[in-house]
Parts: C-alpha cells; sequence; structure tokens
C-alpha cells in the first residue's frame, strides 16, 4: 500500500466520477461479498524484520526497502531473520471470524517482491527462509475451517524482479539493460496461475502497485480475463486497471475498473448507487508492522467506521500487520476483540444490509434490510440525544415495532408521529459503551421524503441566478419562501424555474394533501461585486512556464529560485518533466473571461497546486497527496485577468488537471483558447 493518510470525509455529498462497475454487471458471484460488509486485511513480509526502523529512522513500513533505499543486497538478507515461528494460521482466523469478520485478504506478494508463498517462478520466497513452509496453505485451510473466504493481495509493482520497470530512481547500479517488461507479465501470469490453483477457491484477488507508466488498461484486461479463466466465479478489484483515482480509490470514468473501487484510508463522501467499493484501511499509521507506531484509532472510532460505511453500500477491510514472528500486535488483539463484542450485539446491522435511504442524520448512521412486508431500519445512533427522542425525517410509513438491538427481549420502545417524522422514545442512557443500534420495523414499501433540493450553479450571483426546486417524490407539492419564514400552505407552490437579482434566503419543503411531508431545505444566497478585468498588450497564446527541480513537501516560494527551464506552453501540461521524479512549475498569463458573471477554478493535482486569479490565491490544492480535485468560486468580469498556477511532484503519480465552470459553460478542461500571455514589444 501507498503510505498516505486522507483525512475521513463525513459529508453525505460528492460528485465523483466512478468506473462501470455496476452492481448488475457481476451477477452472483458479488453477492457473498455485497452481503459481508466488513473484511480482514493483512500487510505480512519481509518488512517485519526491520519492523519500521533503519538508520536510526523509526517511520517506515511496507515500503521501507524503497522509502529507506535500501540496496536489493542488503534487504535480501532479511530472508535470513524472517522465521514466524509464532504464526498460528488458526488462531488468526479466529480471531477475524470472531471480529466478526467475514474474508480475509493477505498479501501474497507486496512491492518488494518478497512471495509469502511456495513459487516456483522465483527463489525470493518465504520457502528460502528458516520458517520453510507456506503459510498461506494454512491459512486457505482455517478458512475453510471457520467458514470465511480467503484471498489474496498481489502486487503488480516489483523492486525486486529483473524484468520490472521501472527502476526506482535512487538505484543508481541496476541497469535495465536487458530488461523486458512483457518478460515480467508472463512471471505475474505463472504465479496468479499458482495463486489460484494450490489453494482452493479464492474469494478476491486483491491487486495494487499498477499507477507506473509501464502498466495499462490494456495489460489490466489481459490479467483480469487471464484469473477469471482460472476461478471464473472470483472477484477482482479495480487496481488490476490503469485508471484508479489514487487515494480516492475510484476508476476514471470509460476506464476498466475491474469489479470493485477501493478507496484507501478515507470513506467516499456519499452512498456510491450501482457501485461496489470496499474502503481499506489501517489502525494505526502504518500497513506493515511498525513496532514504534502506537497511534492505534480506538475501537469505537473504527466500529463507527464500519457502520458509516455500510450506511453507504460499501466494505470495511481493516487491516493487520504482523511481526516477523508470526503475532498480531496487542493493540490489535485488543480492538478487533472489542468490535467483535459489538458485532456479536449488532452485527445484523452490518451483514446483509444495504445503504441508508436518508441523506443524511445529524445522530449517525441508518442501514436497511427488506423483511416480510415492509423494512427494517438499524439506526446506529452515535449522539445520544439529549432529550431521549430520536427523530426519523420524512418517514411516511406506520411504524410495526422498535426496539434496541442488543435487548434480547426486544422490549418496545414509544414512536410517535409529529407530521412528518417518527419519533422514538430511547432510554435515558445508552445501553452499549460503544454506539447502540435502535431498530425499527416499518409496514409496507419504504415511503421517505427529503427536503427539497435547492438547486442553483452557485450560491452566489452578479446579476441574477436560477433556482430550481427538485424531489424524487412524484406525489407531493413543493412550498417556498424568498423572506426567511418558514414554509406553509400560505406559501407558493413551486412550479418551474425561477430567477432572483437580489441577496435572500429561500426555504422548502414538501407538502402532500396539506400536510407537510419532509423537513425543510434552507439556502442563502448572496449578491456579490465581480473583479475588473485588466488590459492586456500583444497578448499571444498560452501560458509562460518556468520549470524547477527539487525536493519539497509543499510548493516553495518559486519566485525566489532559479527556473531550470523556462519557455511558453498551450496549457497547463508537465512536459518538460517526463523524465524527473521531483520536480515544479510556476505557470503564468491570462485567462479571457467570456462574460460578467461566477466562475468556478478547479486544480486536481498529484501532489500540491495552488491557483492564483488576479493575483489573489482563490484555489489552494497544496500538499503531499494523491489525485485529489479542490474547487473555489469566484465573481469575474468580462476580459482579461491574470492567472498563475504553482505545482510540484514528489510522491507517487504525478499530473495536473485544471478546469473552469460557469453558468455557461458546462465543466471543462481549460480551453487554450482562453489562455494567454503578454509578448515584449
Amino acid at each position: 500500500m501507498k503510505k498516505i493518510y486522507s483525512f475521513l470525509l463525513i459529508t453525505l455529498f460528492s460528485t465523483t466520477v466512478l468506473s462501470q462497475n455496476s452492481t448488475s454487471a457481476s451477477g452472483d458471484r458479488m453477492q457473498w461479498w455485497r452481503e459481508a460488509r466488513f473484511g480482514m486485511f493483512i500487510h505480512w513480509g519481509l518488512y517485519a524484520v526491520p519492523a519500521g526502523e533503519w538508520n536510526g529512522k523509526t517511520g517506515y513500513g511496507e515500503w521501507i526497502r524503497n522509502s529507506a533505499e535500501i540496496p536489493i543486497d542488503v534487504y535480501d538478507h532479511f530472508r535470513e531473520k524472517f522465521n514466524p515461528v509464532k504464526f498460528d494460521a488458526d488462531d488468526w482466523v479466529r480471531m477475524a471470524r470472531d471480529a466478526g469478520m467475514k474474508y480475509i485478504v493477505i498479501t501474497s506478494k507486496h512491492h518488494d517482491g518478497f512471495c509469502m508463498f511456495g513459487t516456483d517462478q522465483t527463489d525470493f520466497n518465504i520457502i528460502n527462509t528458516p520458517f520453510h513452509h507456506d503459510p498461506m496453505k494454512d491459512l486457505a485451510a482455517a478458512c475453510r475451517k471457520y467458514g470465511l473466504k480467503f484471498c489474496f493481495y498481489y502486487s503488480i509493482m516489483d523492486w525486486h524482479h529483473p524484468d520490472y520497470l521501472p527502476r526506482r530512481s535512487w538505484e543508481k547500479f541496476r541497469p535495465v539493460t536487458g530488461a523486458e517488461f512483457r518478460k515480467y507479465v508472463f512471471y505475474m501470469k505463472a504465479e496468479l496461475k499458482e495463486l489460484l490453483t494450490n489453494y482452493g477457491d479464492i474469494g478476491v484477488l486483491w491487486f495494487d502497485g499498477e499507477w507506473e507508466n509501464t502498466w495499462n488498461e490494456k495489460f489490466g484486461k489481459e490479467i483480469y480475463s487471464y484469473c477469471r479463466s482460472l476461478q471464473p466465479n472470483i472477484i477482482i478489484n479495480n487496481r488490476v486497471g490503469a485508471g484508479r483515482m489514487d487515494m480516492e480509490g475510484l476508476t476514471k470514468e470509460g476506464a476498466f475498473g475491474g469489479d470493485f473501487g477501493t478507496p484507501e484510508q478515507q470513506i467516499p463522501a456519499t452512498g456510491l448507487t450501482g457501485v461496489d467499493w470496499e474502503t481499506c484501511m489501517t489502525m494505526n499509521d502504518h500497513w506493515g508492522y511498525n513496532k514504534n507506531d502506537k497511534n492505534f484509532k480506538s475501537a469505537n472510532e473504527m466500529v463507527r467506521m464500519l457502520a458509516d460505511i455500510a450506511s453507504k453500500g460499501g466494505n470495511y477491510l481493516l487491516n493487520v500487520g504482523p511481526t516477523s514472528e508470526g503475532v498480531f500486535p496487542d493493540e490489535s488483539i485488543e480492538r478487533l476483540n472489542t468490535i467483535g463484542g459489538w458485532m456479536k450485539v449488532n452485527g445484523e446491522s452490518v451483514w446483509g444490509t444495504k445503504a441508508s435511504p436518508f441523506r443524511s442524520l445529524d445522530w449517525g448512521r441508518c442501514t436497511r434490510k427488506e423483511i416480510p412486508g415492509g423494512v427494517r431500519l438499524y439506526l446506529h445512533v452515535f449522539n445520544w440525544p439529549e432529550t431521549s427522542n430520536l427523530i426519523l425525517p420524512g418517514i411516511l410509513n406506520e411504524p410495526a415495532k422498535a426496539f434496541m438491538l442488543s435487548d434480547v427481549g426486544q422490549s418496545p420502545l414509544k414512536v410517535t408521529r409529529f407530521e412528518d417524522a417518527l419519533i422514538i422514545a430511547l432510554p435515558v442512557q445508552p445501553s452499549d459503551s460503544l454506539h447502540p443500534v435502535v431498530v425499527i420495523d416499518l409496514k409496507g414499501k419504504l415511503d421517505l421524503t427529503e427536503p427539497p433540493r435547492i438547486v442553483s450553479d452557485f450560491n452566489a450571483f452578479v446579476d441574477s441566478l436560477k433556482i430550481k426546486l427538485q424531489t424524487d417524490r412524484e406525489n407531493v407539492e413543493i412550498r417556498y419562501t424568498l423572506d426567511g419564514k418558514d414554509c406553509d400552505l400560505s406559501s407558493p407552490v413551486y412550479k418551474v424555474p425561477f430567477y432572483i437579482r437580489k441577496a435572500l434566503q429561500i426555504n422548502a419543503r414538501c407538502f402532500r394533501d396539506g400536510k407537510p411531508v419532509s423537513g425543510m431545505n434552507s439556502a442563502i444566497i448572496r449578491n456579490v461585486d465581480a473583479a475588473p478585468a485588466v488590459k492586456v498588450n500583444n497578448q499571444a497564446p498560452g501560458l509562460s512556464y518556468a520549470y524547477y527541480e527539487g525536493n519539497w513537501d509543499s510548493i516553495p516560494e518559486f519566485s525566489g529560485m532559479k527556473p531550470h527551464k523556462e519557455g511558453v506552453l498551450p496549457n497547463i501540461i508537465l512536459n518538460p518533466a517526463t523524465a524527473k521524479e521531483f520536480y515544479g512549475f510556476s505557470f503564468g498569463g491570462f485567462v479571457n473571461i467570456p462574460a460578467t458573471g461566477m466562475y468556478a477554478f478547479y486544480t486536481e493535482s498529484d501532489d500540491g497546486s495552488t491557483l492564483w486569479i488576479d493575483g489573489k490565491k482563490l484555489v489552494d490544492n497544496d500538499g503531499l497527496h494523491g489525485a485529489v480535485e479542490v474547487e473555489a468560486v469566484v465573481a469575474l468580469k468580462k476580459g482579461f485577468h491574470s492567472i498563475r498556477v504553482d505545482y510540484f511532484n514528489k510522491s507517487g503519480s504525478d499530473g495536473i488537471t485544471v478546469s473552469i465552470r460557469s453558468t455557461t459553460l458546462k465543466k471543462q478542461v481549460m480551453p487554450d483558447g482562453m489562455l494567454f500571455h503578454e509578448v515584449a514589444k
């Protein structure tokens, strides 16, 4: 895994572009995986020997060979010290089962190229260690014994194989002469055949390390088809292809995306309708064992993540990094036990559930199941209400019963109605030390009305702004106000889009048969002044650029540095840097704004970028990260406005895309025809 930690996204809306992995495309073979919801990731390999420490530094993990720049002949000696005599496959699988996990994904080979299984393709494998044994056979048998699906992680990237390209930039003494990447692909196929024929049924092949430019979509489709030919029911993640949007883990539109997306160290902002996805996450800050890393998430935090992910229709793959002796860290065992205690009581609110029908709930999350004659909602209460009244907005069904999932006797909880909401009377204090789950059974097909959506191009305007009010329900009417007052039966009924020409607050609510059947949605719309254009003499197409080389963690002050190259490019592209790993750019010039109004600018970059308009920093997407997009909005008058884009690359892939959107321009990559620079007379 790539060691980058992204903050969790817990808001409930997103415009993420997804791959073609529709739930209908992969048929019955995905069913067990969709019902499982919870699995164990295991990162185990030679990197457990140094345990995160090298030359006095203690922040390494499974990337230690590359991060610490350990020569291949030195790293190979870790084999002599790898002897997991305390390994017990039954113990590992029982811990996963007791934690409520339904499958295990373990590293058969990570980026260092060391194989944790017996293979005839290389002697760089666990049989050639003092252990002299294949632990994967034991784990496969234990998974069958305890009813878990056994799955393999396999790295496409390989820092050890002589035919894998590219080499690491710091490997000055490993020539590429004679290396053929196609030979390496043959090697991969031979190992994958061993994995898929020697260990019984494999549930998932979890690929990784696909982002270097030697791998492409053609190879991805070839390997996908090959693996499916060996085990037709196997599930394969999107990292077998080459279109993943970095740590976001989802696949770009139109690219080959396997069977499911793989967000890493983050939870997608919203339920991803029609798409299978799985968040993989560490317990602490490393995937592989690091003896000094004690920054473990609490069991409560991880249980909430599990509920959050399930409420959005995804799976949670939670990582453990065993030691070189073959044992789980004590902190991991403790947390697995605590999670298991919660799952023993509340597991049915996770396994086999579907995503929440609600856009948002301020007190927690919701999962659901169809039941005879109705639907069951599982209410994961993160924030216990002070009044002990749990409010379910927009539910028009009649309740059948409600109870605490932890209550074996299912003592009924009182349910009352106020307008569109059901109100469940809870005990004064929660019964669970983590978070409790409330069950409510509803009669009939789910009848839920969310507040109307207030849709506009922006939340501010210069002259006027078009407003739409939308709902997914066909049997309701939307009433609204423009003076900030609550909506009632005297409020006007929305029929067609309308324009506003002054700052105001819009409120909107759904009604049925003269009664409110949703909560009220509000939006404050601002009226702003547009920044004036500037006069440009002797403009010419394209932007000036300055190209720099250096090792940075954030965008440096380029103006005080001497560039390696300067020139003009037609757009914001990285052509002069194709052979470098650590570098930066500063692009400058003017953007020709076609009409006065609101404009959104975006930078999607890996790593950091900033965008300046008229000398003011507008988009701040700085720092070390994967392919992340950031948006900012500004009001501009028609004409030329200065633009500057700074960018740097250090880790992982590289790339930057600058896009623009307005009320008259759909979102698009900045056209060449809008970009200019000034030429001296």
